[in-house]
């Protein structure tokens, strides 16, 4: 999710990152989401050093996108998702701080289904931000309200929580000589169809081979291009919350799409 303003440096292989304001566990959380990513396998940005002000990774090289290297992210994020959670909404193994969203607050309350997180944890949240900022109507506010009804009472629950980036906007997906690295995890446990869901939000390089890949290491349950909606109501209610009303537009167009499949199932 693109952030708020932090210092960045980069010198020769390492990549610095400080903020003498930041809350004392915003880059303690980005450390322990690369852990917990990588722990499941998935290349991260290595951390050099963390503290509450600032933290330093490896500096990536750049490469052009490729079909292969593609394909080959796919099958890793699918393990990395096949890696598991403590439930969903839980935050990264061993770590007992605050989440963070770019550079908004996010919780950390587990949630024994799916589409309960989803809506109190990762999408009202945020709208609420939204609709006093203008961004959202509400007339809009209705409908994005009635799909969330739908999807907090089960309608697209279907699998156990997923080890989720949280945060898997192409700007965080890294193309490197040695594949793609991910960046600036939002980590926590989910649905792995929200992280697909926003790598298509924003366009990612070959995403079809992405896809791809991913199927090859886990089939994705039938349907799931249509479900793509829903997995995007949280991304654009944080955008909208800081970004305004044209992604206020965006969210109520996936809530009466969500709303559609609903009257589907």
């Amino acid at each position: 999710m693109r952030s708020g303003r932090l210092f960045r440096v980069s010198t020769g292989d390492v990549f610095r990152k400080h903020d003498p304001h930041a809350h004392p566990d915003f880059f303690r959380a980005e450390a322990a989401g690369l852990a917990w990513l990588a722990e499941a396998g998935m290349p991260v940005a290595a951390v050099r050093s963390v503290s509450e002000h600032h933290i330093e990774l490896d500096r990536i090289a750049e490469a052009s996108p490729s079909a292969g290297t593609a394909r080959e992210f796919g099958a890793v994020l699918a393990r990395m998702h096949d890696a598991g959670a403590a439930g969903f909404g839980a935050a990264p193994d061993h770590y007992d701080g605050q989440l963070f969203i770019g550079r908004r607050p996010m919780s950390r309350t587990v949630h024994a289904t799916w589409g309960s997180f989803y809506i109190a944890e990762r999408v009202l949240p945020f709208l609420r931000i939204a609709v006093d900022a203008g961004s959202v109507t509400d007339r809009q506010c209705r409908d994005i309200e009635a799909a969330c009804d739908l999807v907090a009472a089960g309608a697209f629950d279907d699998d156990p929580p997923s080890r989720l980036h949280g945060d898997l906007w192409n700007g965080n997906v890294l193309w490197s000589p040695r594949g793609v690295v991910l960046i600036d995890p939002a980590a926590h446990g989910g649905h792995r169809e929200t992280d697909l869901a926003m790598l298509a939000l924003f366009g990612c390089p070959h995403l079809g081979r992405v896809v791809d890949g991913y199927e090859s290491a886990h089939p994705l349950r039938a349907g799931w291009e249509h479900r793509v909606p829903v997995h995007q109501l949280h991304p654009l209610a944080v955008h909208a919350a800081g970004y305004g009303a044209g992604y206020g537009r965006e969210l109520h167009r996936a809530a009466l799409a969500t709303l559609e499949l609903g009257g589907s199932t």
